[in-house]
């Protein structure tokens, strides 16, 4: 499948609390202008409404029929059955609402719904940072590739999704990639996001800056503070990001321990990563010790920042021999270098969405 040269069209959502913005893609592209009606957060039958008329006014505005509805929509949810059941920002669809099966009956077309992280790692793992360090290591005659792909957002939350050989992996409960809620390693009694946040890194901030938690400045301002930019405790500023790295660092050990893949950062924070990178980088490439003060390396692999000149040599000459086939006079190359490389998102994260939510309907549709 290669969604780029694919002529079928998909209707999509940006589904917010406040408004849904609809709109179309074909060949990987926006091809209307979006349709921007209220999302109606509490109550079901007007929100409803406004979805089918604006998925209405969009088929209006195309020059054939879609071949599928496909979008990010906020959970708790049972993704698969398209059923949903948010309680937080779209309190309408609490308890369960089959919203796949009502926009099926509405269109008569196939209704496909996952997660925002979700689909923005299967957007970035498409057309954006997976593409993107293989033709790195193509372009520099590395045998190395990579299939897998750990997405993380930071911003109002801590999200993850999770690519593994082109196929989006939800679990069994629609619930793969929950990072948010692995535990806080500053803060053992917590979870995660409590420390991996704009709201953490604003209170962070007024804690050690001696401010009311009321008077912190935004992240974009700390991170200009932290950068001697802008008026402020600049200690204070590197040290919320630092620990904000520190958590991030340790969550990322635990779960691509198990993924063992790549790793790409998005979201809103994703504009500080050179400020916390360093920071997820000494836990990732740190020790661990047995009961008896035995270290061992925290992951087996070694990772390395491919924003930085440094980290991207490394890693993309990893350590390459030729092997002799025994009894031939064959050679083939190995690499015996594990390594996983980190980075910031290629897309716009809602363009990583869009892409993620059009070629995962257009994967479905040639499996049936």
């Amino acid at each position: 499948m290669n969604p780029a040269n694919d002529n079928r069209i998909v209707l999509t959502l940006d589904a917010g609390g406040t408004n849904f913005v609809f709109s179309a893609m074909q060949d990987m592209k926006e091809i209307v202008e979006p349709v921007k009606l209220p999302a109606f957060a509490d109550d079901l039958d007007k929100s409803l409404g406004s979805m089918v008329k604006g998925f209405s006014e969009v088929i209006e505005k195309l020059p054939q029929k879609p071949a599928a509805i496909s979008f990010a929509f906020p959970g708790p949810a049972d993704y698969p059955n398209g059923i949903i059941d948010n309680v937080g920002n779209l309190p309408a669809y609490a308890g369960g609402i089959p919203l796949g099966s009502y926009l099926e009956e509405k269109f008569q077309i196939p209704v496909y719904i996952n997660n925002d992280g979700d689909l923005f790692v299967y957007g970035e793992a498409i057309a954006g940072f997976l593409p993107k360090v293989n033709s790195m290591l193509e372009n520099a005659g590395s045998p190395t590739r990579f299939k897998n792909l750990f997405g993380i957002t930071i911003g109002t939350g801590f999200g993850a999704g999770i690519v593994s050989n082109g196929e989006l992996f939800i679990g069994d409960n629609s619930a793969a990639g929950e990072i948010w809620i692995t535990r806080n390693s500053k803060y053992s009694e917590c979870f995660a996001e409590e420390g991996v946040s704009i709201r953490a890194v604003k209170n962070k901030y007024a804690e050690l800056a001696g401010i009311s938690p009321q008077n912190a400045p935004e992240p974009k301002d700390i991170y200009e503070i932290a950068n001697g930019n802008q008026e402020g405790s600049k200690q204070a500023a590197l040290d919320s990001f630092a620990e904000l790295g520190e958590i991030v660092g340790d969550s990322l050990a635990n779960a691509i321990t198990l993924i063992d893949g790549i790793i790409v950062v998005g979201g809103g924070l994703s504009a500080a990563y050179d400020m916390f990178i360093d920071s997820a980088l000494r836990q990732m490439n740190g020790t661990i010790s047995s009961y008896a003060g035995e270290p061992k390396p925290r992951i087996i692999q070694k990772t390395l920042d491919l924003e930085s000149e440094e980290g991207r040599r490394e890693f993309i000459e990893g350590k390459v021999k030729q092997l002799k086939v025994p009894g031939t006079d064959k050679e083939i190359p190995y690499d015996s270098m594990k390594r996983i490389g980190i980075g910031r998102a290629v897309l716009d994260t809602s363009r990583a969405i869009a892409i993620g939510a059009y070629a995962y309907a257009l994967s479905e549709l040639d499996k049936s």
